[in-house]
This record gives C-alpha cells, sequence and structure tokens, in this order.
C-alpha cells in the first residue's frame, strides 16, 4: 500500500494537470521581488553595524539566507561577540538543510546541478515549489524565484550599504525590523498544529525573555531550545496516557 501511494505520488508530480507556467511563473516572481525588496534594508542595517560594503556584499552573495544574515549583523551591531553572533546565525541557517531534503525528492534535479540549486534552498523557494501541484511546476517555480530573489537581493544589498550613510540612524528608520517582519510573515502561516504554535510561543518567550540577562546573540541559542523541549513534554504526556490506558485494562 505504502509503494503504491508512493507511485501515485510520483505520477502527480509528474502530470502535466498542473497551473500553467505562466501563472507559476508570476506567482514566483511575486514572491521573489517582494522579499527581495528587503535586501536593502539588509545593507543598510549591515553597514551601519559596522561590517564594509565588501562584507557586506559577501555575506548576500555566499549566505543569501536573510533571517540568518540579520541575525549575524543584528547580534554584532549590540556588542555581541562574533562567535554568538555566527552561531545564532547558524542554528537559522539549519532549517534550510531541512527544507533540502524534502526538495531533493520533489525536484529530482540532475546530481550535476544540485550543488548550485543548494544555495537557493530558502524559505521562499521551498515555499514556492511545495506550493505546486506538478514536478514541473515546482521546478519552474524555484527556478524562477530563486533567480529572481538572489539578484534583486544582491542588487538592493549593495544599493542598502551604499546609501547606509544618507539614511543615517537606521533605528530611528526602522529599517533593522524589516528583515524578521518579512522572515515572520512568511512563517506565521506554516504554524498550523498546536505544537507548531506551541513550539513558536515557547521560542519567542525564551528569546525576549533573557534579552536583558544574556549577551547578545545568545538568547537566540536558547531559543532554540524550545522544539526538543516542547516534544519531550509531549512524549512524556503520551507515555503517561498510555499507562494509564494499560491500567484501566
Amino acid at each position: 500500500m505504502a509503494v503504491e501511494r508512493t507511485e501515485a505520488l510520483a505520477d502527480v508530480r509528474d502530470d502535466g494537470g498542473g497551473k500553467p507556467d505562466g501563472a507559476v511563473v508570476r506567482d514566483a516572481l511575486g514572491v521573489g521581488i517582494a522579499v527581495g525588496l528587503s535586501g536593502f534594508a539588509f545593507g543598510v542595517t549591515s553597514a551601519g553595524s559596522g561590517l564594509t560594503l565588501l562584507q557586506t556584499c559577501a555575506l548576500s552573495l555566499l549566505v543569501f539566507t536573510g533571517a540568518s544574515q540579520f541575525a549575524l549583523v543584528g547580534a554584532l551591531a549590540v556588542g555581541g561577540s562574533p562567535f554568538t553572533a555566527a552561531a545564532g546565525a547558524f542554528f537559522l541557517g539549519v532549517r534550510n538543510a531541512f527544507y533540502g531534503l524534502r526538495l531533493s525528492q520533489l525536484l529530482a534535479l540532475p546530481r550535476a546541478v544540485r550543488p548550485f540549486a543548494a544555495q537557493w534552498v530558502i524559505d521562499e523557494t521551498t515555499a514556492v515549489s511545495l506550493a505546486q501541484p506538478t514536478r514541473r511546476g515546482a521546478r519552474i517555480g524555484f527556478l524562477v524565484t530563486g533567480l529572481s530573489l538572489y539578484l534583486l537581493w544582491n542588487l538592493t544589498t549593495l544599493l542598502g550599504a551604499l546609501g547606509a550613510d544618507a539614511i543615517g540612524d537606521t533605528d530611528a528608520w526602522g529599517l533593522d525590523a524589516a528583515g524578521p517582519a518579512v522572515f515572520l510573515a512568511l512563517l506565521a502561516p506554516m504554524l498550523r498544529t498546536g505544537t507548531e504554535r506551541t513550539v513558536a510561543g515557547l521560542a519567542v518567550l525564551l528569546g525576549l525573555g533573557l534579552l536583558p540577562v544574556l549577551p547578545a546573540g545568545v538568547p537566540v541559542l536558547v531559543a532554540a531550545l524550545a522544539a526538543p523541549a516542547v516534544l519531550w513534554a509531549q512524549g512524556r504526556k503520551s507515555a503517561s496516557r498510555g499507562d494509564m490506558a494499560e491500567e484501566d485494562r
């Protein structure tokens, strides 16, 4: 039965019954342009936190995962050590590895292409790809979203870094909040189950509650413990229910 379901899913992904290519391209461009423009805020924030133009542009070219980039420069801006800043950015970026596991099955790209495609495995490309009912649509969505977002993000990062001096205090403009706001807007619709909402809520409480007492960057690391803590508590709860059921028998 499991084999039949897997084969049926593969047939759905490979057939031509999905959305027209033009509709997929339009949706992908909408996401790529909307999110890509926030690279300007990153460029301004990064330059304002003391990074050079070359360092700022290198982060967007090589790292290319907005939430991690904002976490890194945000921690540095408030005096955090490079180690804690990098560690916080790393833990935020780990989610992309799990995206890659799912997308590798969905897109089924040739092995020679996968190392290059891995650079574009981020929240936005994953969301657009998973929204398509066919493999062709998923591939088009991934390509268009990744290409448009990568080009625009890096262009606006450059413009933001160059214009940082003219803008002045980024805190006064609120541009430092643009990246996290975009990330939260993408994350919120994914919190469908009670477990996911509990993890998110506990992470927020840990992160915000520990800001006054821990060095910059460390609260993000502690907030990452929300997921295993909630899963452990649920496991204990399920075990307790199982023991009660056995006693009733």
